[in-house]
């Protein structure tokens, strides 16, 4: 099948020029740590890797905050990351950031963008807490016989974000607490009341709240206490319809049960869910709704090269510039992108006629400005998606999915109302087994694709996470992009032969594949180079190891003696001797002549009429030089037929 896009492809340099790069203006991740600082969150304990040591709850939530930016310094240095503690009476610095930030909460890490330094700073104090299991408790005292109320820890987070994130950044906080239930005694639903508005000031202003709550057996976490009623829903139900709902839905796993799981627990969340798309769907004239489109599969690079200068005392990096001169003027003076023109290769000039628009004569060149270009590619309609119909669950066939598909959800901020809507669109389609087919044009610099709209609705997958309800966005192919493959019959295996094959291949077979537990080496091999080389410290690649490689000798010991059985019968099976011609590869053409026709061609005097590689292949197999021009090979081959008679 031919690449999905090569119709689309344009070769000339102007390409990057035509881009629209507004939507990426948001790619920077902001992570603001909001960690209690609590007695239960320092109480020691045993520490389960390392023998006579204690550690707490504080330490863990420290340790993972610091693997985060350790990982950032290298696939997301342009990031920013802060570390604020609440629940201690230690005091802010008096800057104008601390004056803003409330009582008991202490910010220990200020919003700024990742550095090998930093994350030093935060390695030191880790490591005194190390050697001390009470320094923690020596530098950030807990307060005593009462807890910070939770609105002015959320009004924390709001000053912090809003003094030190970008605009136009993704900004979340990662909340890490062992306490279910902040706000017990007198006047706890007046709190309950002031966390959930300081928490929608926080959401509206695009910080989007990750919990993580420890949970152990002596002191298990009960979300319904408090939490639930505070963070924001996570599913598209339509509360108002059923009362006796819980305004919130919180999914059981949130609960972390094993502290030593809150650094794997945080890297499933350390990629932000950023938006490639923010349009509008139109249902019909006049209805419209917001929606934001999530891609689902992102493949990983190695993080882009910068040119830096040297200049003797320091390194600063040196910024590219693309221009456009003309040459043909003595002062090569730069032309702004608005008087540029894009055209074919060859032809003359550009003239212009009356009427406002150009025209070209026959056998010159024609020209476009960057906005028509834009206009022939997007054929003139606005970013969004229209909904066209309907059609059968069935006719979605899986030979369409030519592409990855994109993942929309509701945007409640665009378009009120854009969330009950989308809900019902998406349950009435789940309960018809319908699809939706659109057309979308994603972003403006992109062509528009019809697409399917496959309705899924929130389920729990095999690990036990939630998948959350919404549609896929699949694009469709078109003609050009669908292949009739041919279909050959090959050999086929006798029934003994496949119960064979099936006993070692059961066996071997596993349950779940996690992609996070293995990564992939060439990119973990090159961070960890890297990552030693930030930190200053030695790397021994002896020490790295491929998850990716397979356990040979467990494979031999499970299923060893099966797979050899499966061998001798696969090598007394007639069908394995047949040999199947493969498809799509040249076969290489024969070019022996026997030394019968060669003579009888030499006796005729037509030698001339072999090709060289024909005259090259007789002489090598008489053990004679194959070099040289047709005549000369010629003259060699008649030499030898004349000195061997037959």
């Amino acid at each position: 099948m031919a690449p999905y896009e090569e119709w689309n492809r344009i070769d000339e340099d102007e390409e990057e020029e035509l881009q629209d790069t507004s939507w990426l203006e948001g790619k920077r991740d902001v992570i603001l740590f909001c960690i209690d600082c609590s007695d239960s969150m320092l109480e020691l304990y045993d520490d389960p890797t390392y023998e006579d040591l204690k550690t707490c709850h504080l330490y863990s939530a420290l340790e993972a905050a610091m693997q985060i930016q350790k990982r950032k310094v290298l696939v997301g240095p342009n990031d920013a990351v802060g570390i604020l503690l609440f629940n201690t009476t230690r005091k802010n610095e008096s800057t104008s950031q601390g004056s803003e930030i409330k009582r008991n909460n202490f910010i220990y890490q200020s919003i700024a963008q990742i550095s090998a330094p930093k994350v030093m700073e935060l390695m030191q104090l880790l490591d005194a807490a190390r050697e001390d299991p009470e320094y923690l408790r020596n530098e950030f005292p807990p307060v005593a016989g009462k807890r910070v109320p939770m609105g002015d820890v959320f009004t924390s987070c709001n000053w912090a974000l809003r003094d030190g994130a970008p605009k136009t950044a993704t900004k979340r906080v990662f909340l890490i607490t062992d306490e279910d239930n902040p706000h017990h005694g007198v006047g706890g639903e007046k709190l309950i009341t002031s966390s959930q508005t300081t928490l929608l000031d926080l959401t509206q202003a695009g910080v989007a709240v990750e919990p993580f709550f420890i949970s152990t057996e002596e002191k298990p976490f009960d979300t319904s206490i408090f939490y639930s009623s505070v963070l924001l829903p996570t599913n598209l139900e339509d509360v108002d319809d059923d009362p006796d709902q819980p305004t919130s839905i919180l999914p059981e796993s949130i609960s972390i049960t094993r502290i030593e799981d809150l650094i794997s627990q945080m890297r499933i969340y350390e990629v932000p869910k950023r938006s490639l798309f923010n349009v509008p769907f139109q249902l019909a004239d006049g209805f419209v709704i917001g929606v934001k489109g999530y891609g689902l599969v992102t493949e990983q690079h190695k993080g882009s090269y910068k040119y830096f200068v040297d200049l003797g005392d320091k390194m600063e990096v040196a910024n590219s510039k693309t221009i456009y001169a003309d040459i043909d003027d003595d002062s090569t003076r730069e032309v702004p992108k608005s008087e540029i023109l894009y055209g074919m290769t060859l032809g003359g000039t550009p003239e212009s006629n009356d009427t406002g628009g150009r025209i070209a004569p026959i056998g010159s060149r024609v020209f476009y400005t960057a906005e028509e270009v834009k206009s022939f590619r997007s054929m003139g309609l606005e970013p969004g998606i229209k909904l066209l119909g309907f059609k059968d669950r069935t006719e979605l066939l899986f030979a369409d999915n030519v592409k990855h598909s994109t993942f929309i959800y509701p945007d409640e901020m665009t378009y009120s109302g854009s969330k009950r809507t989308f809900s019902a669109l998406l349950k009435s389609m789940i309960k018809k087994d319908k699809i939706g087919l659109a057309l979308v044009l994603m972003r403006r610099n992109s062509s528009p694709v019809f697409c399917a709209l496959l309705p899924q609705e929130e389920k729990p997958d095999e690990t036990g996470w939630l998948e959350p309800s919404g549609f896929h966005l699949i694009p469709l192919p078109y003609a050009d992009d669908i292949r009739s493959a041919p279909i050959d019959e090959a050999a086929r295996a006798s029934d003994e032969l496949r119960n064979a094959a099936r006993a070692w291949i059961t066996k071997l077979t596993v349950g779940a594949y996690p992609p996070d537990s293995y990564p992939n080496p060439a990119l973990a091999y090159h961070n960890a180079q890297l990552e030693a080389s930030a930190f200053r410290e030695e790397y021994d690649p002896e020490s790295f190891e491929d998850l990716t490689i397979p356990k040979y000798d467990l494979i031999h010991k499970r299923a060893g003696p099966l797979m050899q059985e499966w061998k001798a019968k696969l090598l007394d099976d007639e069908a394995s001797t047949i040999a199947v011609p493969t498809t799509g590869s040249k076969r290489k053409a024969d070019i022996s002549v026997s030394e019968a026709e060669i003579r009888q061609m030499y006796e005729n005097g037509t030698l001339n009429k072999l090709r060289n590689d024909q005259l090259k292949e007789f002489l090598k197999s008489k053990g004679l030089a194959s070099s040289g021009t047709k005549a000369v090979l010629i003259e060699r081959v008649g030499e030898w037929l004349e000195s061997h008679p037959s």
